[in-house]
């Protein structure tokens, strides 16, 4: 693809990351995707086949981003293995604290697509928990191999539970408080 057409298309996956993570799947059209980034519906068209596409993209373009966060949000935390985890809890805790935030931008666009599991972009999403799960079952296996997987799958749980009940009430302290409970899981789980 030119250069060009990947500017083009660029500016079109970043206005459509600041509308659907602003706004929501559901209430963002493709025409103000398309006014946004300052493009022609016909030019959007050329670059995703359907908002479908579009959508999925835009999860997409969050995948790496969000996974490389959370390694160094990881990586610059000082302690054992469970601060470490408490860490990726309370860094989430204080980006939820902003105004700006609206909640899991994977968990979000799958509770809108609940009614198509084959949506595009709920495959999407589901590969980026399951990859974040991996990543963080590999750091759990750097210090203690045995039973990493399912630790990493609690604790993905405590997450994902917390940033559910987050969007309910808008309150941080509640992944504060999924992160003390992952530090106990990982402290009292040790072999």
């Amino acid at each position: 693809m030119p250069k060009r057409a990947d500017t083009t298309r660029n500016k079109i996956l970043d206005a459509a990351n600041r509308l659907f993570y602003g706004q929501g799947i559901r209430a963002v059209s493709v025409d103000a995707v398309a006014e946004k980034a300052g493009v022609t519906k016909k030019t959007l068209y050329y670059h995703f086949r359907s908002k479908d596409d579009l959508v999925a993209a835009y999860l997409d373009s969050r995948d790496q981003p969000n996974l490389a966060v959370f390694a160094k949000w990881f990586e610059e935390a000082e302690g054992s293995l469970a601060d470490k985890v408490l860490a990726l809890f309370r860094n989430i805790a204080k980006s939820a604290r902003s105004p700006r935030w609206k909640g899991c931008g994977f968990l979000r666009t799958a509770a809108e697509l609940a009614d198509t599991p084959g949506h595009p972009a709920v495959k999407v999403g589901a590969s980026h928990k399951k990859k974040f799960e991996a990543w963080l079952a590999e750091r759990i296996a750097d210090v203690d191999p045995s039973g990493a997987a399912l630790r990493a799958r609690q604790i993905v749980l405590l997450m994902d539970g917390a940033f559910s009940i987050m969007l309910i009430h808008r309150d941080p302290t509640y992944i504060e408080t999924a992160g003390l409970a992952a530090k106990t899981l990982l402290e009292t789980n040790r072999s």
